[in-house]
């Protein structure tokens, strides 16, 4: 079956499927330590989440040629030459990828097929006369191509031409300076007054703020806040339908911020869903778009301690004073044009939220994270990189905090892999026993997820995890498992490294939520781990890849 035909790439397939688990081991890999269990490979697969796009142009487009005087079946009374053509099709079918469907008609003979892609290069083939050939081609940047095919009728050396214009499936990424573009406490972003409940903020992105119209994803910090219910916040593209997935987990009297990736609708807009029983203001800061057009591509990294305040690491030992700014030069990758982070905040002496923002200047009006006297939070930041190579950290509070940072990843002009919005679809749901017959994760173990299992091009996913029903205090790690499908099959795994770094922190009966963007590793599969020695329920949903040429 053609690769397109699946209409969702294998990696895609992996990811949407009704979530069977995978078979459980005799014994655990070592002795005391609690049995690693993981989502099985897919074996059904759900409604589609990655939509291949088509383009068409018919025969009846085809510019005819009859061939120069002189030249061999010039003189034929065959009237082929006059009748040749060509309709064309094309199909994307990864985020460089598409497959081009040329249908020649007109001749019965052998026919020769040049395909010119737009992007310098070409294909040659033949193909009978009457009959369709499918030419594959990888793209090195995504954008968009003109794609012109000429057939050549070996006996009468008519020839035609088409041409079709296609998009890649794939987007590359532009950081934009931190700007906040909604506020309903007044009004900043056309609306003004609280969400109500089972109510939404359409927010403009496509055109405004020096976004180009044609957007196609857009990260936003969103902040929910005067929260007087539990709810939560989901974020879609207008004129889309609204994900049963959630961004934003909120209880009675919280202000929570998470970053979201969000697709944007045709018209330019994305909608933020109050799934609340009452209404909340919310909050959302711009750091950066994605566009169908060569820009910065994604490179994951293993995730790895920046910064720590506490002791030393990456920075100066002790706490970022009320209302200062710690700057940190980025080394060690090459034009990178924004980073994507994990930013804790732990150990505040008094109310606040952080700012952090490209360069050494003054701090944007916006905020990364919020947080309360004593308490550890983290969120994801996806954070231009300043021309002098810099980001800052702001402490929007009056009294110090200690700052952790890990990063996970960053976006430069040499960077592989572009963005592929998908389908919100949960991957894992630990409460729900009919997909995860083993109850809630317990302390000190992990979760593997094989989502890009045999697909190498498949390097990194954006996902949402969500901790809940938290027995006591821990945080979350998510790291790429060194182990393949066939040891864990096998029974041969060997007990992964324990993560260093942090994604999300909470505290017993809290829910907390936070994006990552996750590598996938050798061997493409992914490790959740419950760094605590509590049970908790975990909740992954999947919004996004990357994948490379």
């Amino acid at each position: 079956m053609s690769y397109r035909r699946l209409a969702a790439s294998a990696a895609v397939l992996a990811a949407g499927v009704a979530l069977a688990p995978a078979p459980a081991h005799a014994a655990g890999p070592a002795s005391g330590r609690p049995e690693p269990h993981g989502i099985a490979k897919p074996d059904q697969v759900r409604p589609q989440q990655r939509e291949a796009a088509a383009f068409t142009s018919p025969a009846d487009r085809s510019v005819r040629q009859a061939p120069a005087a002189g030249r061999a079946g010039a003189a034929s009374g065959d009237t082929a030459q006059n009748e040749i053509a060509v309709g064309l099709q094309a199909f994307t079918t990864s985020a460089h990828g598409i497959e081009v469907d040329a249908a020649t008609t007109g001749t019965a003979n052998a026919v020769s097929v040049s395909v010119d892609w737009g992007d310098g290069t070409a294909s040659e083939g033949t193909s009978a006369g009457g009959q369709k050939l499918t030419t594959p081609h990888q793209y090195g940047k995504p954008g968009g191509y003109t794609v012109r095919v000429t057939v050549t009728d070996h006996v009468t050396q008519a020839s035609a031409v088409n041409q079709i214009a296609v998009w890649t499936q794939g987007s590359h990424f532009t950081p934009h300076t931190p700007q906040r573009l909604l506020d309903t406490r007044n009004g900043t972003g056309g609306y003004r007054g609280k969400v109500p409940a089972y109510g939404q903020a359409r927010l403009r992105i496509g055109g405004n703020a020096a976004i180009p119209a044609g957007v196609t994803a857009v990260v936003l910090n969103v902040t929910v806040t005067n929260t007087t219910s539990g709810g939560h916040i989901t974020a879609y593209p207008d004129g889309g339908e609204k994900p049963t997935t959630s961004n934003v987990n909120f209880a009675p009297g919280q202000t929570v911020p998470n970053l979201v990736i969000v697709p944007v609708g045709r018209d330019g807009y994305v909608n933020l869903y109050n799934g609340g029983w009452e209404g909340v203001d919310l909050i959302a800061d711009v750091t950066g778009y994605f566009t169908k057009s060569a820009s910065s591509g994604y490179t994951p990294l293993d995730p790895q301690r920046l910064v720590d305040t506490r002791n030393g690491t990456g920075a100066p030992q002790g706490q970022i004073k009320g209302y200062g700014t710690l700057t940190k030069p980025i080394r060690g990758l090459a034009n990178a044009t924004a980073v994507a982070l994990n930013v804790t905040v732990t150990n505040p002496r008094s109310d606040g939220h952080l700012t952090v923002f490209p360069g050494s200047g003054t701090a944007p009006a916006v905020s990364n994270l919020n947080f309360s006297a004593g308490q550890t939070i983290a969120n994801a930041v996806i954070v231009p990189v300043s021309a002098s190579g810099e980001i800052s950290i702001r402490n929007g509070g009056w009294n110090p905090t200690d700052v952790i940072i890990d990063i996970v990843g960053y976006y430069s002009p040499a960077g592989p892999n572009a963005y592929v919005p998908l389908k919100p679809d949960r991957l894992l749901d630990t409460r729900d026993g009919a997909t995860w017959p083993w109850g809630p994760l317990s302390g000190r173990s992990y979760v593997y997820m094989p989502l890009a299992d045999g697909f190498p091009h498949t390097k990194g996913f954006v996902l949402n995890t969500t901790v809940t029903n938290p027995k006591g205090p821990g945080h979350l790690a998510v790291a790429p498992d060194p182990n393949s499908l066939a040891d864990y099959d096998n029974g041969t795994e060997q007990w992964p490294p324990t993560p260093t770094s942090s994604t999300l922190n909470w505290t017993r009966g809290r829910t907390v939520p936070n994006l990552v963007q996750a590598g996938t590793g050798p061997y493409g599969i992914i490790d959740i781990w419950n760094q605590s020695d509590a049970d908790i329920d975990l909740v992954v949903d999947i919004f996004g890849l990357y994948e490379d040429n």
